[in-house]
C-alpha cells in the first residue's frame, strides 16, 4: 500500500526578504506574498484529502499550514520538523555570515556535512548542523510512516528540513545537502512503499508552476549553466506497456500533443543550445519545443540513447515473465544486476550517459533543453545526486515532463536539481497522471 506524501515549504518570509539567516528562531513572519502564496497552494491541493497534517512549530510554517488547509484544528505541530539548527548564525544577515565566518561559511557550501559549531558552555559541545538534521528527518519518518499505509498527508516545514526529509527517504548523502533546492510554497511529492528503508519514489521535486513561477528561479549570484531535462512524449509503446528501449518507435498523436504543451510551457524561456537523444521520439519532442526558438540548433548526442533491452524489446511485461521468469522482479529491485540479453547494464547506460553529459556541460553558460528518455534520465538524476544505480527506480519521469538542473558556479561546481518531473503542463496539477500506478 503506498503512502503518498506531499512536502510544502512555507512561505516567503521576513528574513527571506532581509535576506537574513531563520535557523530555528521564531522571530521571522509570513509577509503578505508568503500569505497569497500559501493560499495558492491550498486551491492547488484542494481536491486532495490528506489523513495527517505535520507541521513544523515555527510560526513562519505553521502559519502557511493554517492558510493551506483553512483551520488550525487538523493540524498536527512537532518538532521533528523544525528547521535546521544554526545557532551562531541565526538573525544575521547572510552577508554577515560569509564576512565573520568566513572559514565556517566556505565549508558550509562545500562540506556542509562537516560544518561544526562550538557551543556552549565555554565553547565545548560540537553542534553538527547537517548531520543533526538529517537525524532528525529518519526519526520522523520512522515515527510517522507506519501511521499511514496507504494513505496521503501533508507536510509544510522549512528549506532545510524538507531537503533533509527527500534526502533521508531517497539515500541522498549529507554531503549533497545543497543538492536539491526548496523554493517558498514548492511542492515535492514523495510515494513509499513501506518505511523507510523500502522502495520510494521521488514523483517530483520543487514544483512552482502554481505560484506563477513555471520554473523555480536562478539563484543570486548564478554564473553557470541551466539544463531543462525533458523525456520524449508518449509512444503507442508506452501506452501499451511495450518495451521499446533502442527500437525506434514515434511518437503517437498523445506524445505530440505532449511536446507541443512542453514547447507552449517552455516558450518564454530562452534557450541558448539544445541537446537530443538521436531517436525518433525523442528528436521531434525537442524539435517540437524548439519551435518557437529558431535560432537554437539540435546536436545529437549518441550518449542520451534509451538502454537497450535486447531480446526484451518489443515485449510485453507477460512475455518477457513466460521467458525469463523472475527476471522483470530482479530489474525493478536490484537493478545493477541485471544485464539485458543481447542488450545493456545499468553500468553501461551510467558510462555512456554521463560522458554525454559532461559534454555538455562543457557549454559551461546559459540555459539548454535537453531531451532524452525514461532510464537515461534516470541515470543522469542518480549522477546529479550522488547516487548509485541501484537508486534508479527511486525517480518518476513522466512523458513530456520537465526538470531542472542547475550548475549555479560553472561546470566546475556541484549541481543542484532546482525542480524535478514538472507535469504540470499537461494537466495533472501537482501529480503526475502521465501513466498509470505510483511505482
Amino acid at each position: 500500500m503506498t503512502t503518498r506524501v506531499i512536502i510544502v515549504r512555507h512561505g516567503q518570509s521576513t528574513y527571506n526578504t532581509e535576506r537574513r539567516i531563520q535557523g530555528r528562531s521564531d522571530a521571522s513572519t509570513l509577509t503578505q506574498k508568503g500569505y497569497e502564496d500559501a493560499l495558492k497552494v491550498g486551491a492547488v491541493l484542494s481536491h486532495l484529502t490528506f489523513a495527517a497534517v505535520y507541521t513544523s512549530p515555527l510560526q513562519r510554517a505553521k502559519k502557511t499550514a493554517e492558510v493551506i488547509v483553512g483551520s488550525t484544528s487538523a493540524l498536527q505541530p512537532t518538532d521533528k520538523l523544525s528547521e535546521i539548527d544554526l545557532p551562531l548564525w541565526e538573525g544575521m544577515l547572510l552577508q554577515d555570515v560569509r564576512n565573520k565566518f568566513a572559514v565556517d561559511y566556505h565549508r558550509w557550501q562545500q562540506q556542509p556535512d562537516e560544518l561544526v559549531m562550538m557551543l556552549p558552555p565555554e565553547g565545548t559541545r560540537k553542534h553538527f548542523p547537517v548531520l543533526a538534521l538529517y537525524e532528525q528527518a529518519g526519526q520522523f519518518w520512522q515515527e510517522i510512516l507506519p501511521h499511514h499505509a496507504g494513505e496521503t498527508i501533508l507536510i509544510i516545514g522549512h528549506n532545510g528540513i524538507n531537503r533533509a526529509l527527500i534526502s533521508t527517504a531517497l539515500g541522498i548523502s549529507p554531503s549533497r545537502y545543497h543538492a536539491i533546492q526548496q523554493s517558498n510554497c514548492g511542492i515535492s511529492v514523495l510515494n513509499f512503499a513501506g518505511g523507510l528503508g523500502q522502495p520510494v519514489q521521488l514523483e517530483s521535486l520543487n514544483q512552482t508552476a502554481h505560484l506563477g513561477e513555471f520554473l523555480p528561479s536562478l539563484r543570486p549570484n548564478h554564473q553557470g549553466v541551466r539544463f531543462l531535462l525533458v523525456r520524449h512524449g508518449e509512444t503507442d509503446w508506452n501506452r501499451q506497456t511495450r518495451f521499446q528501449g533502442q527500437i525506434d518507435v514515434p511518437l503517437n498523436e498523445n506524445g505530440r500533443q505532449q511536446s507541443h504543451k512542453a514547447a507552449e510551457f517552455l516558450k518564454n524561456v530562452p534557450l541558448d543550445f539544445a541537446f537530443s537523444s538521436p531517436m525518433l521520439r525523442p528528436k521531434e519532442t525537442a524539435e517540437i519545443i524548439l519551435k518557437y526558438h529558431p535560432s537554437v540548433q539540435l546536436e545529437l548526442l549518441d550518449g542520451l540513447r534509451e538502454i537497450s533491452h535486447g531480446l526484451w524489446e518489443g515485449k510485453l511485461e507477460a512475455e518477457i515473465e513466460q521467458t525469463y521468469p523472475g527476471e522483470l522482479q530482479r530489474w525493478r529491485t536490484v537493478p545493477s544486476e541485471i544485464q539485458m540479453p543481447e542488450g545493456e547494464n545499468l553500468q553501461q547506460v551510467w558510462e555512456r550517459s554521463a560522458a554525454a553529459w559532461q559534454s555538455m556541460a562543457a557549454v559551461d553558460q546559459g540555459t539548454g533543453l535537453v531531451v532524452a528518455h525514461d532510464a537515461t534520465n534516470k541515470a543522469l538524476l542518480c549522477q546529479i545526486l550522488g547516487l548509485d544505480p541501484d537508486h534508479f527506480w527511486n525517480f518518476r519521469q513522466g512523458n513530456g515532463a520537465v526538470s531542472v538542473i542547475d550548475y549555479p558556479q560553472g561546470a566546475t561546481g556541484a549541481p543542484v536539481l532546482q525542480a524535478m518531473n514538472i507535469t504540470s503542463h499537461l494537466g495533472g496539477g501537482v501529480l503526475d497522471k502521465t501513466a498509470a500506478g505510483a511505482l
